[in-house]
């Protein structure tokens, strides 16, 4: 035991762990803007509007993860002049958030639309009916309620962008399961124990967002 801890040691498994939470964290926020915007337009009573927020989602929740982040690194970048930040490492960490935040959208708006699908019709109705329109019914009357209804599927989400962070490892940058492949490469003879610890770590991470997610459904939720 001694002896693997010395191992791991030599790597900095905090840093990278850390590397795998920032991009979590600006995926999370980039992604909820942009799958409320879909979430609008899914529900919005212009048909070209829904029309577009039903094909981006149906076309990119059906996209494997590994193929968005590669087309952010090989054609979103080089063939289309993309390009975040000037250090190479940086620019691939902005491209990983991209790709995850572009993809985690469509989860989003389905998590979102769900919480819709949770506020009385009558709502919706009430606020047509003091002069309100799409819009400001929507933004005043049907979203902070179809929020507070998708809390615990954007938790899952949230819980899915997490896990799927392992997924930039695929353009180089440097969080957990990048580390571990180097670390399976040299030091072979603990591989069970590398795979438990990078395990164990997720675990840590994860179940408590699983736990305050349920804590917030509950305190939150709309009474009827």
């Amino acid at each position: 035991m001694s002896d693997f801890l010395e191992v791991l040691s030599n790597y900095d498994i905090v840093g990278a762990y850390w590397m795998n939470l920032r991009l979590a964290f600006f995926s999370a926020i980039f992604s909820l803007v942009l799958g409320t915007i879909l979430a609008f337009m899914r529900i919005s009573p212009i048909p070209s509007l829904r029309w577009a927020g039903a094909t981006y989602v149906n076309l990119v929740r059906n996209i494997p993860l590994t193929v968005v982040m590669m087309f952010a690194a090989f054609v979103l970048w080089p063939q289309l002049g993309v390009q975040f930040a000037e250090r190479f490492d940086a620019n691939f960490f902005w491209l990983a958030v991209w790709a995850l935040s572009v993809y985690t959208a469509s989860f989003v708006c389905e998590s979102i639309r769900s919480g819709v699908n949770t506020v009385p019709l009558g709502q919706a109705e009430a606020a047509r009916a003091v002069g309100l329109s799409f819009m400001p019914a929507a933004r005043l009357v049907i979203m902070p309620q179809a929020f507070r209804g998708a809390i615990a599927p954007l938790g899952n989400t949230l819980i899915a962008l997490i896990k799927n962070t392992t997924v930039a490892a695929a353009i180089s940058v440097n969080e957990i399961s990048l580390l571990m492949a180097g670390m399976l490469d040299r030091d072979a003879n603990y591989v069970i124990p590398i795979f438990l610890t990078v395990a164990a770590g997720f675990v840590v991470i994860v179940i408590p967002v699983g736990l305050a997610v349920t804590h917030l459904s509950r305190r939150l939720a709309v009474s009827r």
